[in-house]
Protein backbone atom coordinates (compact mmCIF):
# COMPACT_ATOMS: atom_id res chain seq x y z
CA UNK A 1 0.00 0.00 0.00
CA UNK A 2 2.63 2.55 -1.25
CA UNK A 3 2.23 6.56 -0.48
CA UNK A 4 3.57 6.74 -4.43
CA UNK A 5 1.62 4.98 -6.79
CA UNK A 6 3.28 4.10 -10.03
CA UNK A 7 2.52 1.82 -12.25
CA UNK A 8 6.05 0.06 -13.09
CA UNK A 9 7.36 -0.15 -16.63
CA UNK A 10 7.26 -3.92 -17.29
CA UNK A 11 8.80 -5.30 -20.57
CA UNK A 12 5.55 -6.67 -21.35
CA UNK A 13 3.69 -3.64 -21.04
CA UNK A 14 6.77 -1.90 -23.14
CA UNK A 15 6.38 -4.02 -26.00
CA UNK A 16 2.33 -3.42 -25.82
CA UNK A 17 0.87 -1.32 -28.56
CA UNK A 18 -1.32 1.35 -27.84
CA UNK A 19 -3.86 -0.88 -29.87
CA UNK A 20 -3.82 -3.07 -27.29
CA UNK A 21 -5.12 -0.92 -24.69
CA UNK A 22 -8.65 -0.65 -25.68
CA UNK A 23 -9.06 -4.33 -26.06
CA UNK A 24 -7.63 -4.78 -22.44
CA UNK A 25 -9.61 -2.21 -20.77
CA UNK A 26 -12.24 -4.31 -22.49
CA UNK A 27 -11.63 -7.16 -21.01
CA UNK A 28 -11.11 -5.81 -17.63
CA UNK A 29 -14.70 -4.19 -17.83
CA UNK A 30 -16.32 -7.86 -19.36
CA UNK A 31 -14.43 -9.64 -16.21
CA UNK A 32 -15.27 -6.46 -14.01
CA UNK A 33 -19.20 -6.82 -15.20
CA UNK A 34 -19.25 -10.65 -14.84
CA UNK A 35 -17.74 -10.69 -11.34
CA UNK A 36 -20.04 -7.74 -10.31
CA UNK A 37 -23.35 -9.78 -11.67
CA UNK A 38 -21.97 -12.47 -9.68
CA UNK A 39 -21.97 -10.21 -6.24
CA UNK A 40 -25.41 -8.69 -6.87
CA UNK A 41 -27.31 -11.61 -7.92
CA UNK A 42 -25.49 -14.68 -6.53
CA UNK A 43 -26.73 -13.68 -2.84
CA UNK A 44 -30.27 -13.05 -4.14
CA UNK A 45 -30.46 -16.74 -5.88
CA UNK A 46 -28.49 -18.23 -3.44
CA UNK A 47 -29.64 -17.84 -0.10
CA UNK A 48 -28.21 -17.89 3.01
CA UNK A 49 -24.10 -18.28 3.32
CA UNK A 50 -24.40 -19.09 7.22
CA UNK A 51 -26.69 -22.00 6.59
CA UNK A 52 -25.05 -25.31 7.24
CA UNK A 53 -25.55 -28.90 6.77
CA UNK A 54 -22.83 -30.89 8.84
CA UNK A 55 -23.89 -34.33 6.59
CA UNK A 56 -22.21 -32.95 3.65
CA UNK A 57 -18.96 -32.29 5.71
CA UNK A 58 -16.01 -31.28 3.08
CA UNK A 59 -18.35 -32.35 0.16
CA UNK A 60 -16.87 -32.40 -3.43
CA UNK A 61 -18.27 -30.27 -6.08
CA UNK A 62 -21.50 -31.69 -7.96
CA UNK A 63 -23.52 -30.14 -10.25
CA UNK A 64 -25.36 -28.93 -7.53
CA UNK A 65 -22.77 -27.17 -5.78
CA UNK A 66 -20.80 -26.71 -7.97
CA UNK A 67 -17.58 -25.38 -5.36
CA UNK A 68 -18.39 -28.09 -3.07
CA UNK A 69 -19.26 -27.71 0.42
CA UNK A 70 -16.91 -26.60 3.77
CA UNK A 71 -15.87 -28.09 6.86
CA UNK A 72 -19.29 -26.67 7.96
CA UNK A 73 -21.35 -28.35 5.35
CA UNK A 74 -22.05 -24.36 4.15
CA UNK A 75 -22.27 -24.07 0.40
CA UNK A 76 -19.09 -22.55 -0.84
CA UNK A 77 -20.82 -21.15 -4.25
CA UNK A 78 -22.84 -19.15 -2.05
CA UNK A 79 -19.99 -17.81 0.30
CA UNK A 80 -18.38 -16.75 -2.22
CA UNK A 81 -21.09 -14.31 -3.84
CA UNK A 82 -21.60 -13.15 -0.49
CA UNK A 83 -17.82 -12.44 -0.47
CA UNK A 84 -17.57 -11.06 -3.64
CA UNK A 85 -20.07 -8.48 -2.71
CA UNK A 86 -18.94 -7.38 0.18
CA UNK A 87 -15.26 -6.68 -1.04
CA UNK A 88 -16.86 -4.65 -3.89
CA UNK A 89 -19.12 -2.66 -1.92
CA UNK A 90 -16.57 -1.86 0.87
CA UNK A 91 -13.99 -1.26 -1.29
CA UNK A 92 -16.36 0.98 -3.33
CA UNK A 93 -17.32 3.31 0.12
CA UNK A 94 -13.81 3.47 1.17
CA UNK A 95 -12.40 4.91 -2.81
CA UNK A 96 -15.54 6.99 -2.91
CA UNK A 97 -14.94 8.46 0.71
CA UNK A 98 -10.81 8.76 0.14
CA UNK A 99 -11.75 10.35 -3.33
CA UNK A 100 -13.84 13.22 -2.21
CA UNK A 101 -12.00 13.90 0.89
CA UNK A 102 -8.55 13.99 -1.39
CA UNK A 103 -9.89 15.84 -4.04
CA UNK A 104 -11.68 18.38 -1.95
CA UNK A 105 -8.77 19.25 0.17
CA UNK A 106 -6.62 19.23 -2.57
CA UNK A 107 -8.29 21.47 -4.85
CA UNK A 108 -8.57 24.01 -1.79
CA UNK A 109 -5.27 23.79 -1.14
CA UNK A 110 -3.89 24.66 -5.00
CA UNK A 111 -6.55 27.07 -5.48
CA UNK A 112 -6.57 29.16 -1.89
CA UNK A 113 -2.64 28.29 -1.23
CA UNK A 114 -0.62 30.13 1.93
CA UNK A 115 -1.61 29.33 5.67
CA UNK A 116 -4.46 26.90 4.05
CA UNK A 117 -2.44 24.98 1.50
CA UNK A 118 0.50 24.86 4.57
CA UNK A 119 -1.90 23.13 6.88
CA UNK A 120 -3.26 20.43 4.90
CA UNK A 121 0.19 19.45 3.37
CA UNK A 122 0.99 19.36 7.27
CA UNK A 123 -1.65 17.22 7.70
CA UNK A 124 -0.80 14.83 4.77
CA UNK A 125 2.69 14.85 5.77
CA UNK A 126 1.39 13.05 8.78
CA UNK A 127 -0.70 10.50 6.95
CA UNK A 128 2.27 9.77 4.62
CA UNK A 129 4.66 9.10 7.88
CA UNK A 130 2.58 6.35 8.75
CA UNK A 131 2.13 3.17 6.63
CA UNK A 132 -1.25 3.22 5.30
CA UNK A 133 -1.68 -0.89 6.54
CA UNK A 134 -0.62 0.22 9.81
CA UNK A 135 -3.51 2.63 9.94
CA UNK A 136 -5.86 0.17 8.37
CA UNK A 137 -4.64 -2.78 10.69
CA UNK A 138 -5.24 0.25 13.98
CA UNK A 139 -8.76 0.86 12.93
CA UNK A 140 -10.02 -2.78 12.48
CA UNK A 141 -7.96 -3.61 16.10
CA UNK A 142 -10.46 -0.86 17.24
CA UNK A 143 -13.17 -2.71 15.92
CA UNK A 144 -15.70 -4.47 18.44
CA UNK A 145 -16.29 -7.99 16.74
CA UNK A 146 -15.17 -7.39 13.63
CA UNK A 147 -16.94 -3.96 12.68
CA UNK A 148 -17.13 -3.00 9.16
CA UNK A 149 -17.78 0.61 9.14
CA UNK A 150 -14.54 0.38 11.47
CA UNK A 151 -12.68 -1.27 9.14
CA UNK A 152 -14.55 1.05 6.21
CA UNK A 153 -13.06 4.39 7.69
CA UNK A 154 -9.53 2.72 8.06
CA UNK A 155 -9.20 2.09 4.24
CA UNK A 156 -10.48 4.95 3.14
CA UNK A 157 -8.53 7.17 6.00
CA UNK A 158 -5.65 4.90 4.31
CA UNK A 159 -5.75 5.94 1.02
CA UNK A 160 -6.95 9.79 0.69
CA UNK A 161 -3.65 11.16 0.97
CA UNK A 162 -2.86 9.76 -2.57
CA UNK A 163 -5.97 11.74 -3.60
CA UNK A 164 -5.05 14.72 -2.43
CA UNK A 165 -1.56 14.86 -3.16
CA UNK A 166 -1.78 14.05 -6.72
CA UNK A 167 -4.62 16.60 -7.08
CA UNK A 168 -2.99 19.25 -5.47
CA UNK A 169 0.02 19.11 -7.90
CA UNK A 170 -2.48 18.61 -10.82
CA UNK A 171 -4.78 21.31 -9.87
CA UNK A 172 -1.58 23.62 -8.89
CA UNK A 173 -0.11 23.58 -12.82
CA UNK A 174 -3.79 24.08 -13.95
CA UNK A 175 -5.03 26.62 -12.26
CA UNK A 176 -1.88 28.88 -13.43
CA UNK A 177 -2.92 28.43 -17.08
CA UNK A 178 -3.55 31.99 -18.79
CA UNK A 179 -7.43 30.04 -19.43
CA UNK A 180 -8.25 29.93 -15.78
CA UNK A 181 -6.77 33.16 -15.45
CA UNK A 182 -9.35 34.73 -17.52
CA UNK A 183 -11.93 32.60 -16.21
CA UNK A 184 -11.21 34.07 -13.00
CA UNK A 185 -11.15 37.69 -14.52
CA UNK A 186 -14.15 37.35 -15.77
CA UNK A 187 -15.66 36.16 -12.76
CA UNK A 188 -16.82 32.59 -13.88
CA UNK A 189 -16.67 31.41 -10.81
CA UNK A 190 -14.88 28.26 -9.02
CA UNK A 191 -17.62 25.79 -10.52
CA UNK A 192 -17.43 26.86 -13.92
CA UNK A 193 -13.37 26.73 -13.73
CA UNK A 194 -13.12 23.21 -12.38
CA UNK A 195 -16.33 21.95 -14.87
CA UNK A 196 -14.07 23.49 -17.87
CA UNK A 197 -10.47 23.73 -17.15
CA UNK A 198 -9.78 20.99 -13.97
CA UNK A 199 -11.54 18.30 -14.13
CA UNK A 200 -10.71 17.50 -18.05
CA UNK A 201 -7.16 17.44 -17.08
CA UNK A 202 -7.76 15.31 -13.74
CA UNK A 203 -10.47 12.58 -15.18
CA UNK A 204 -7.89 10.38 -16.55
CA UNK A 205 -5.44 10.35 -13.45
CA UNK A 206 -8.48 10.25 -11.31
CA UNK A 207 -9.77 7.17 -12.64
CA UNK A 208 -6.27 5.23 -12.45
CA UNK A 209 -5.79 6.17 -8.98
CA UNK A 210 -9.48 5.03 -8.13
CA UNK A 211 -9.13 1.73 -10.17
CA UNK A 212 -5.92 1.19 -7.91
CA UNK A 213 -7.62 2.25 -4.60
CA UNK A 214 -10.22 -0.49 -5.39
CA UNK A 215 -7.17 -3.01 -5.61
CA UNK A 216 -5.70 -1.54 -2.72
CA UNK A 217 -8.84 -1.70 -0.77
CA UNK A 218 -9.88 -5.23 -1.57
CA UNK A 219 -6.51 -6.71 -1.20
CA UNK A 220 -5.99 -4.64 2.62
CA UNK A 221 -9.29 -6.42 3.35
CA UNK A 222 -8.23 -9.87 2.66
CA UNK A 223 -5.29 -9.52 4.27
CA UNK A 224 -6.55 -8.73 7.41
CA UNK A 225 -8.99 -11.20 7.33
CA UNK A 226 -6.48 -13.63 6.85
CA UNK A 227 -4.56 -13.05 9.92
CA UNK A 228 -8.09 -12.53 11.83
CA UNK A 229 -7.98 -9.18 12.41
CA UNK A 230 -10.60 -7.53 10.39
CA UNK A 231 -13.74 -8.91 9.50
CA UNK A 232 -15.03 -12.09 11.78
CA UNK A 233 -16.23 -14.99 11.31
CA UNK A 234 -19.27 -16.13 10.54
CA UNK A 235 -19.04 -13.27 8.45
CA UNK A 236 -18.69 -14.65 4.76
CA UNK A 237 -15.30 -12.40 3.31
CA UNK A 238 -12.52 -13.67 1.10
CA UNK A 239 -9.55 -13.54 3.25
CA UNK A 240 -11.38 -15.24 5.88
CA UNK A 241 -12.19 -18.13 3.83
CA UNK A 242 -8.97 -18.68 2.54
CA UNK A 243 -7.77 -19.10 6.09
CA UNK A 244 -10.76 -21.36 6.59
CA UNK A 245 -9.83 -23.44 4.31
CA UNK A 246 -6.11 -23.88 4.96
CA UNK A 247 -6.29 -26.70 7.23
CA UNK A 248 -8.30 -28.69 5.03
CA UNK A 249 -5.60 -27.89 1.79
CA UNK A 250 -5.32 -31.48 1.20
CA UNK A 251 -8.79 -32.78 1.35
CA UNK A 252 -10.57 -30.11 -0.57
CA UNK A 253 -8.19 -27.80 -2.09
CA UNK A 254 -11.13 -26.19 -4.20
CA UNK A 255 -12.21 -24.46 -0.53
CA UNK A 256 -8.66 -22.08 -1.22
CA UNK A 257 -8.75 -21.68 -4.78
CA UNK A 258 -12.23 -20.09 -5.06
CA UNK A 259 -11.69 -17.05 -3.58
CA UNK A 260 -7.92 -17.01 -4.45
CA UNK A 261 -9.22 -16.95 -7.86
CA UNK A 262 -11.59 -14.50 -7.36
CA UNK A 263 -9.00 -12.00 -5.44
CA UNK A 264 -6.52 -12.46 -8.74
CA UNK A 265 -9.69 -11.67 -11.01
CA UNK A 266 -10.85 -8.41 -9.44
CA UNK A 267 -7.26 -7.37 -9.22
CA UNK A 268 -6.53 -8.14 -12.79
CA UNK A 269 -9.66 -6.55 -13.83
CA UNK A 270 -9.34 -3.08 -12.05
CA UNK A 271 -5.44 -3.08 -12.93
CA UNK A 272 -6.77 -3.19 -16.68
CA UNK A 273 -8.63 -0.52 -16.06
CA UNK A 274 -5.77 2.05 -15.02
CA UNK A 275 -4.83 4.82 -17.83
CA UNK A 276 -1.24 5.89 -17.14
CA UNK A 277 1.34 6.07 -14.67
CA UNK A 278 0.36 8.49 -11.84
CA UNK A 279 2.98 9.83 -9.67
CA UNK A 280 2.90 11.98 -6.33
Amino acid sequence: MSRTIQVPLTAARAAARPADRPRVRSLSLLALGLLLAFALLGPVLLGDPARQDLSRYLAAPTWDEPLGRDEFGRSVLTRLAHATRLSLVLAALSVLTALTLGATTGLLAAWRGGWVDSVLRGVSEAFVALPALLIVLLFAALATGGSMWTLYVGLALAQWVEYFRVIRARSALVLGTPAVEAARLLRLGPLHVVRRHVWPELRGTVLTLASLGMVTAILAMSTLGFVKVGLQPPRAELGLMVTEAFPHYDAAPWLVVAPVAILFLLTVGFLGLRRDEVRA
